[in-house]
């Protein structure tokens, strides 16, 4: 017969070593804080949780790509400079050249998505490391991306995507809102508030959820169910835990980790995408650090930085901290400066309890 006190020491280590553990506390230690300092200050009504909420959604987003790769054991730098790179290349075919909304936004995904390929591609054959090849990807996308806005504009911002966009069937999937209807009717009965004057008397103040937050949810969905329902999600671990070792078992191991690198860019410019039309604009300086933020969301969703374990639902979950720390020292009324602070000082935390988290599952000391 087993001994009752091993079933639980093991139980409990299993809850020790899960990746999502660390962003779970934070996450709750997080909601309790702001609820005491910022409670009464709107920021958990309606309107303050949709703020929070598409923040969050943004950081999401590209959190879920990064998750993926960096569990397959690579890195991709390159993230943020991608986003202003697409959204640029949509606001010249869409407003310089008149190409179609959609045509414009198809061609940014298989542009983007093929320059992740690349990615990957010259971290197999080069050897080098992931770092150093999206490191360099970072600087020649940014510079290309400015270079393209004032070759076409003589400017760095570009406007008119939203004029051009109206009527547009793509465009609504990322800048649209949907039940609209529900929260009009709520607002009707008195459950939601509505606007008392001007040209919105009797909307909603939340009129919709935005498409933002829609891709967040299905990226989220979508990541967690590859990584833990599909043999591919297996693929994923073995390529980050050891490369050689799942080549010898017969994992694609250059196939995942280039696949990885391209959907990173395809979360890149599905945030692209949802910005220059929320905005109708396209900056050449969008997503400036964005790369940074993604992996720290991951980070302290559990991830190793040595690939092999992690977590998409602990990333969403990094990611929700992050929104809410952002916006909640807004409506806390701190400076803004604060938010950069946070971030080293989460990072370093993370890394931290990571690091502990391996020991306990290599048995290291």
């Amino acid at each position: 017969m087993t001994d009752e006190r091993l079933k639980q020491v093991s139980s409990l280590r299993r809850a020790m070593i899960r990746p999502e553990l660390g962003a779970i506390c934070g996450t709750i230690l997080v909601f309790v804080f702001f609820l005491m300092i910022a409670g009464d200050s709107g920021m958990f009504a309606p309107e303050g949780i949709q703020n929070w909420t598409v923040v969050s959604a943004q950081f999401a987003i590209i959190a879920v790509g990064a998750c993926l790769l960096m569990i397959a054991g690579e890195f991709d730098l390159s993230v943020g400079s991608m986003i202003g790179f697409a959204g640029i290349v949509i606001a010249i075919l869409s407003v310089q050249w008149g190409w179609p909304v959609w045509l414009s936004i198809i061609t940014a995904f298989v542009i983007c998505v093929g320059l992740g390929a690349l990615n990957g591609f010259l971290v197999i054959k080069t050897g080098l490391p992931s770092f150093i090849v999206t490191l360099a990807f970072l600087y020649i996308l940014r510079g290309l991306t400015i270079w393209l806005s004032i070759l076409t504009t003589r400017q760095t911002i570009i406007g008119g995507v939203k004029e051009v966009a109206v009527g547009d069937p793509l465009a609504f999937l990322f800048g649209g809102k949907i039940l609209t209807g529900l929260f009009q009717w709520l607002g009707d009965i008195g459950v939601l508030q509505t606007f008392t004057r001007g040209t919105r008397m009797g909307q909603p103040v939340v009129d919709g959820i935005p498409m933002m937050v829609i891709w967040a949810i299905v990226l989220v969905i979508f990541g967690h169910w590859l990584l833990t329902k599909t043999r591919f999600g297996n693929w994923i671990f073995a390529s980050g835990g050891d490369a050689r070792a799942a080549l010898y078992v017969g994992v694609p191991v250059n196939r995942v980790k280039i696949l990885m690198f391209m959907f990173t860019a395809f979360c890149a410019t599905v945030f692209a995408t949802c910005q220059v039309i929320e905005f109708g604009s396209a900056a050449a300086d969008r997503g400036l650090l964005k790369e940074f933020e993604a992996i720290i969301c991951v980070v302290i969703g559990g991830a190793l930085l040595t690939g092999g374990y992690g977590s998409v639902i602990g990333a969403a979950l990094g990611a929700l901290i992050f929104g809410v720390v952002q916006q909640g020292l807004f409506f806390a009324g701190a400076e803004s400066s604060l938010f950069r602070v946070f971030l080293g000082t989460i990072l370093i935390l993370a890394v931290i309890m990571n690091t502990y988290i391996r020991r306990l599952i290599t048995g290291e000391r």
